[in-house]
C-alpha cells in the first residue's frame, strides 16, 4: 500500500510540474510552438521565387546560416548585415570563396549613426543591456540602396532585435518599400510601443503588400501585390 501511495504522488507531482510549465511558460516560446510545428525555418523562410540573378539583403546576419540556405537554393546575390565585428568576421570568412555573397561590417537604419549594442549571441540589440558591448555602425538604409545602385530587392529578411521599426519606417516613408517583392520580418516586443509600431507600419504594408504567412512576434512575410 504504501509503495502504491508513493508512486500515485509521483505520477501526481510530474503532472504538476508539466501544467505549471505549460501555464507559466514564456510567452515568446508560447508564441513559437505554431511556427516550430509548421517547421517554419527550414520551409517557410527559404520558399520564394528567386533564380540566380536575384538581390536578397540578408539584416542581421549573425553566422550566415539563412544566406547559406538561401544560396544554395538559388544562387542568387546576397547582401549581408552584421555590424558585430567578431559575428561579421566570421561570416566573411565562411563566404571567402563565394563573390555573390558580400559581407558588410555594419546594419541598416534610418540615419548614419553609431550605437552601442549589447552582445548576447542572436539576441544582439542595441535595446536590451548586457555586460558585453561594442560600438557598431549604422547606415541609412536609402543611402546605401542607392550608393549600390540597387533598384530593386526580391527579398529583405529583417531580424535587427527591436531595430526593425526604425527601418521599416525609413522604407515606407521613402516609398523604396514598393521596390521590395518579399519582407521577411521578425517584430520583437521589448522596445516602448512596440504592438502600436507595428500595427502601423502593417497597415502601411498592407497598401502595397500583402501576407503570405504570419507568426506574430515570431516570423512574417508581405509579398508586393501584382
Amino acid at each position: 500500500m504504501q509503495s502504491f501511495i508513493s508512486k500515485t504522488i509521483h505520477k501526481l507531482g510530474a503532472k504538476l510540474i508539466r501544467i505549471a510549465h505549460i501555464m507559466y511558460v514564456n510567452p515568446q516560446e508560447k508564441r513559437c510552438i505554431p511556427w516550430f510545428q509548421d517547421n517554419g525555418d527550414k520551409t517557410l523562410r527559404l520558399n520564394y521565387s528567386l533564380n540566380d540573378k536575384s538581390i536578397v539583403l540578408d539584416l542581421g546576419g549573425y553566422e550566415g546560416q539563412w544566406a547559406s540556405d538561401i544560396f544554395s537554393r538559388y544562387c542568387c546575390f546576397i547582401h549581408v548585415f552584421e555590424p558585430v565585428e567578431r559575428f561579421a568576421n566570421q561570416i566573411e570568412q565562411r563566404f571567402s570563396h563565394n563573390d555573390k555573397i558580400q559581407v558588410h561590417h555594419f546594419g541598416l537604419s534610418k540615419l548614419n549613426q553609431k550605437e552601442q549594442i549589447f552582445i548576447n549571441g542572436d539576441s544582439s540589440s542595441t535595446f536590451k543591456t548586457d555586460s558585453d558591448r561594442e560600438e557598431i555602425h549604422l547606415v541609412k538604409a536609402i543611402n546605401f540602396i542607392s550608393e549600390y545602385n540597387i533598384d530593386f530587392i526580391d527579398l529583405i529578411k529583417i531580424n535587427i532585435e527591436g531595430g526593425e521599426y526604425d527601418l521599416l519606417e525609413h522604407l515606407l516613408e521613402s516609398g523604396f518599400i514598393k521596390n521590395i517583392a518579399n519582407i521577411q520580418v521578425q517584430f520583437h516586443d521589448f522596445i516602448p510601443n512596440a504592438e502600436a509600431r507595428m500595427i502601423k507600419i502593417q497597415q502601411e504594408l498592407s497598401k502595397s503588400h500583402f501576407l503570405t504567412y504570419q507568426y506574430p512576434f515570431v516570423w512574417e512575410n508581405w509579398q508586393i501585390k501584382s
